[in-house]
């Protein structure tokens, strides 16, 4: 149960969760405690996140911000696994999770009739890196035949979207001496013990490398340009039952949008700073603006099909996955459509 206190700072007078007023750190006054069960128009949703990752920053804004509520609905974020943001939803146990599509695809390849939908993209661009012991300012996939390396091993996106690339390159992925099981974390260690030539890995660990000097950027995956990797999901069911909960979902993280692309990085990483405590908010900063100079975060939540489409044939190569699913089955943006003509205020 949620509670919740209207409240004003300075001029503004708003809603507040008293989860998000206990992190807010400007002064309020307050006017009314609000008990949850005496805001019937209040909707409440389970929401799934897979993991904490600085590329989600916008997920953490929407929470950070109180755009659910002031779209009207109570967004509570369970933190799951990659897994469980799909299981969750087919049986019930989540209302909508944020995740890749590449998942849901291959969960469309064993289960055709799981009825899946993604509604919302956030992430548009692929968010990991390759990063050399030595510079190599002049990098191109070939590159990556001739050295030892470390794959992702904590999901199996990155590695699917990067071995794509090889192929179109006219390179075979399966003749990289690569080397797949250790964490990123371990890799990171590896990579400055000189025990290995290049890692794949996300922000923070890039910053951090490239701040000490012992790494090096080779390829920033995002400039390959659409890839869609995170969406809002649900199942149909459930998109039809709380279709309002889901436009004002959709609603609350257009606004978000709007008001990242209009924000600098250190404003950013202010607001999310306390999903991180363990990352000095400096290198925080430094992280969202490079995610942000990368255009990884979408200016609407339109899922376009070329991001969908450069993401299922890397599935599909790296066989993931047989089929899949097309666009038109597991893909619906008229909420985003929907949002997007009533053109909301920034948060």
């Amino acid at each position: 149960m949620m509670d919740w206190l209207l409240a004003f700072r300075g001029p503004e007078t708003r809603l507040f969760s008293l989860r998000d007023w206990t992190k807010l750190k400007q002064p309020l006054c307050i006017f009314v405690f609000i008990p949850k069960f005496h805001r019937p128009n209040i909707m409440s949703l389970i929401l799934y996140e897979p993991f904490r990752g600085v590329f989600y920053t916008p997920f953490y804004a929407a929470h950070a911000l109180d755009a659910y509520g002031a779209e009207g609905v109570d967004v509570e974020m369970v933190t799951a696994t990659a897994a469980d943001t799909v299981a969750g939803l087919i049986n019930g146990q989540a209302d909508v999770s944020w995740g890749g599509p590449m998942r849901i695809q291959e969960t469309y390849d064993t289960h055709p009739d799981c009825e899946i939908v993604s509604f919302c993209e956030i992430i548009t661009r692929d968010p990991f890196f390759v990063v050399g012991r030595e510079p190599r300012p002049n990098y191109n996939h070939a590159d990556l035949m001739s050295v030892s390396f470390r794959s992702v091993a904590e999901v199996t996106t990155p590695w699917l979207c990067l071995q794509e690339d090889l192929r179109r390159s006219g390179l075979d992925p399966d003749k990289v001496d690569r080397v797949v099981g250790p964490s990123m974390a371990e890799n990171v260690d590896a990579l400055r013990a000189g025990e290995v030539d290049a890692i794949q890995i996300f922000q923070p660990y890039v910053e951090q490398l490239v701040a000490e000097g012992a790494g090096h950027i080779w390829f920033t995956a995002a400039r390959r340009g659409a890839t869609s990797y995170t969406t809002l999901s649900t199942v149909r069911r459930t998109l039809e039952t709380k279709r309002d909960q889901m436009l004002a979902m959709t609603r609350a993280l257009y606004r978000v949008q709007k008001w990242l692309h209009a924000s600098d990085g250190a404003t950013i990483a202010a607001a999310v700073e306390d999903f991180f405590p363990d990352i000095p908010q400096e290198t925080l900063a430094a992280c969202v603006t490079r995610y942000k100079s990368l255009g990884l975060w979408g200016v609407n939540p339109i899922l376009p099909r070329d991001g969908f489409h450069r993401l299922k044939v890397g599935g599909i190569s790296g066989g993931l996955f047989k089929v899949g699913a097309s666009y038109e089955s597991c893909v619906d943006i008229s909420l985003a459509e929907e949002a997007i003509a009533a053109d909301p205020p920034p948060m």
